[in-house]
């Protein structure tokens, strides 16, 4: 008997052993060429791998593989069909008609350029040069060759890799699209022409399955919706740029936000996914509540710059939080939080601690959808007729592989019969649809679009988005501070204690390069307006031309600008003072570069302030009808006053700390001016005038001292979040950078001289306030 158990004993660790060796998937040819793998759960089953490649490439044949119950892969591996990284190809743009597109080719990949021409009589809009980029679309906007005609609507093209039927544009006419090959279509398959010349529907483009949108496509699209959702405006039927106003005076948001966690999200994704909805919430709608005390403030723009919050609008959204994979986990029920029972300040600290132990097989999308009908049921029992003034934006986070409660596509449509209020379709009824918007955020290694797309809904622009990853969406909203109304507003920047790129962080430095007869000078500047920099006048010595300048500063569009106009300061005048024994005389030491093209402006890339400007008014907060003295006032408090300004080191740049010198503290600071090389000491005071700012030396406080390769850099000073640049370095006493530059602190007698923006502003003035020409928007500087 004791032999047979142990047999028996045996033969069953025998048998789990095996199974422990062969009842997981191997290993087995899943590797792949040029790139990487994870597993979700190792080699068990139910685990998800899933490739990765590095940028400007895509895995081949298969994006991910499963381990079933069977312990096989799906889809499986195959030994003469290795996984490869495959560089990424944009769709043929040999769509367009009537015009040329050159080079013609069988494919195209990443970095290939395409250029467009029309046939004799006919004109092009849209892009003439597109580039193949990384993530599988072309640059630039859709190439069209169209001539003068009695349509009604324009010619709405050929998007690169589809077809489309339909070539008359007149009143309810149509044109429908489809996408070649192995390509799908995002957007409208189907656009009529309105009576109002426009097209309906978002126009079409066709994806390969290793396209993706970009944060910063993402930011400019979702951030615009969201900055129309949170402005309160006039009453919801008028009338604003075109498009309908959504939220009244009176009106309420109610934000429903749903995270996949099911088990095809991998870990990290579902945290960056946590904190994605937190940098949302911050963005959007956390600081928001604060303003409501201030209902005169009925301009979105005016109380944003007063109060110069990043956050700044003028909506408090309700809030409704869920995760979800098989089940619905309800992380911020939103009748709780219209009930004062959750405070906007938790929201964060609730997202942080909230923990899913385990999470179980499946997905139920639906159950998400059903979760938000019934809390819309309730909202709308307990606000009757009030309810026709809430407005619902949904946002969802999710690959689309739903395998349990059915398709969300029925729950979907009752939730927009109850917001439209049985009015679509009726004749005559005033259209509801401004009052719904569902996004949706396609995320996952595989994502599941015939079934996601349908879902997504509203007016105006894009609402499916494709991501490649979830952690692009961190910078998505990131981006979102620069909707169209505030990325143009001056000196916003990233806090210092932030862990972030220092382009975000000083947005406005440009790095200046001059080639001219075999010498090369470099200077830095400072972005002043879209098509400005503002830098130091000596940098450009006589003989130098636009064609001999280049200015770094990488806005995404292109890394190096070319410039189109030099303007010194006409008093500038090297020489002005041999006579009296000052070899270089650098008084009025400022000159602006106009480029030749508009940077393109983002949270990386924005203008710094500059004095006497309305907005830098604004940055200060200083309300009614400012003055010019009252911004320098507010700037210069003390007559120590700490400033900053920028220096390169070793590719990188770096903040250097001074004191500005004033006030009784300014003659001890400039009488060091008669120990630099070339002044007579005698005659010291005459090359040291009131345009400058005087910093260096040891007390009360040792200062870092300028370098070279420092000229023509912001000497600026923050203001809360907004950065004011009240000088520009220009010329020092010694010099003490013997490599090139450095963050060098100065000595007992080293000075630094930098031309004081206060004292020039009428040059400044002259050309950037300039409104007759149509190159650029002029800035608008204070009456005095």
């Amino acid at each position: 008997m004791e032999f047979l158990l142990l047999f028996f004993n045996m033969f069953n660790f025998r048998k789990m052993v095996k199974c422990e060796v062969q009842c997981n998937c191997t290993d087995v040819n899943i590797q792949i060429e040029g790139g990487h793998y994870n597993l979700t759960k190792g080699l068990e089953t139910g685990s998800l791998l899933v490739y990765h490649c590095p940028e400007s490439y895509y895995p081949h044949p298969h994006l991910i593989r499963l381990c079933q119950s069977n312990h096989r892969w799906t889809p499986a591996p195959k030994r003469f069909q290795p996984q490869k990284c495959r560089l990424v190809e944009c769709p043929d743009p040999n769509v367009m008609e009537n015009g040329n597109v050159s080079p013609p080719q069988e494919k195209y990949f990443v970095d290939n350029e395409t250029t467009y021409e029309c046939y004799s009589g006919y004109t092009l809009r849209g892009s003439s040069r597109r580039v193949c980029l990384p993530n599988g679309k072309w640059s630039g906007s859709t190439p069209i060759c169209s001539r003068d005609s009695t349509d009604d609507c324009a010619d709405p093209g050929i998007p690169a890799g589809a077809s489309r039927a339909g070539n008359i544009f007149g009143i309810d006419d149509k044109v429908t699209y489809t996408c070649n090959g192995n390509l799908f279509l995002v957007g409208s398959s189907v656009r009529v022409c309105q009576e109002n010349g426009q097209w309906t529907g978002k126009e079409p483009a066709c994806y390969y399955r290793h396209t993706y949108d970009t944060s910063l496509e993402v930011s400019e699209a979702f951030g615009s919706a969201i900055k129309d959702s949170l402005t309160v405006s006039q009453p919801a039927d008028d009338i604003q740029e075109g498009r309908s106003i959504r939220v009244s005076k009176n009106g309420t948001l109610n934000i429903y936000i749903a995270v996949d966690i099911s088990e095809s999200i991998e870990d990290e994704q579902i945290k960056s996914a946590r904190d994605t909805v937190i940098k949302l919430i911050q963005k959007g709608g956390h600081h928001i509540s604060a303003r409501l005390q201030f209902p005169e403030f009925e301009n979105s723009q005016q109380h944003f710059a007063r109060t110069g919050d990043i956050a700044s609008f003028t909506v408090s959204p309700n809030y409704e939080i869920l995760f979800f994979s098989a089940e619905v986990f309800e992380v911020v029920n939103i009748l709780d939080f219209k009930d004062g029972k959750i405070k906007p300040d938790s929201l964060k600290e609730t997202l942080e601690n909230f923990v899913i132990e385990d999470r179980k097989s499946g997905t139920d999308l639906n159950g998400v959808f059903k979760t938000f009908l019934e809390r819309m049921a309730i909202i709308k029992e307990h606000t009757k007729e009030g309810f026709k003034e809430h407005r619902h934006v949904l946002i969802i986070f999710t690959d689309g592989a739903y395998n349990m409660g059915g398709s969300p596509a029925p729950t979907v449509a009752k939730i927009k019969n109850m917001v439209y209020m049985n009015h679509t379709g009726e004749e005559g009824a005033p259209s509801r649809e401004e009052y719904l918007d569902i996004y949706v955020f396609a995320i996952g290694a595989e994502i599941f679009d015939d079934d996601l797309q349908p879902l997504a809904l509203g007016t105006g622009g894009k609402h499916y988005f494709r991501m490649k990853d979830i952690e692009d969406l961190q910078d998505t909203f990131e981006e979102m501070i620069d909707e169209q109304d505030v990325k143009g507003l001056c000196g916003l920047h990233k806090d210092e204690k932030d862990q972030i790129p220092t382009r975000k962080k000083y947005p406005w430095w440009a790095s200046i390069s001059v080639q001219h007869t075999g010498a090369s000078q470099k200077c830095l500047g400072s972005l002043v307006t879209p098509q400005f920099i503002l830098t130091a006048a000596h940098c450009f010595p006589f003989g130098v031309l636009p064609e001999h300048i280049t200015v770094d500063i990488n806005d995404g569009q292109s890394k190096v600008k070319k410039v189109k106009k030099i303007t010194l300061h006409p008093n500038y005048n090297v020489n002005a003072k041999v006579q009296q024994g000052i070899k270089e005389f650098y008084d009025y030491d400022v000159a602006l570069l106009q480029l030749m093209e508009d940077v393109y402006i983002s949270t990386s890339v924005r203008p710094i302030c500059i004095p006497c400007t309305q907005e830098t008014s604004d940055a200060l907060k200083l309300e009614g009808k400012s003055t010019c003295r009252q911004q320098e006032e507010r700037l210069f408090k003390t007559e120590l006053e700490r400033l900053n300004f920028l220096t390169k080191v070793d590719g990188s740049v770096k903040e250097k700390d001074v004191h500005a010198k004033l006030g009784s503290n300014r003659n001890e600071c400039i009488m060091h001016a008669r120990e630099a090389p070339g002044i007579a000491k005698e005659n010291y005071m005459a090359a040291v005038t009131d345009n400058f700012l005087c910093t260096g030396g040891q007390s009360p406080y040792r200062d870092h001292i300028a370098c070279k390769g420092d000229s023509g850099g912001a000497v600026f000073k923050n203001y809360e979040l907004r950065t004011v640049q009240v000088a520009l370095v220009s010329w020092g006493t010694k010099d003490m950078c013997k490599k090139g530059g450095g963050m060098i602190e100065s000595d007992a007698t080293s000075r630094d001289f930098h031309i004081n923006l206060f004292r020039v502003v009428p040059f400044l003035k002259s050309v950037l306030a300039n409104n007759t020409q149509d190159d650029f928007v002029p800035l608008q500087f204070l009456e005095d």
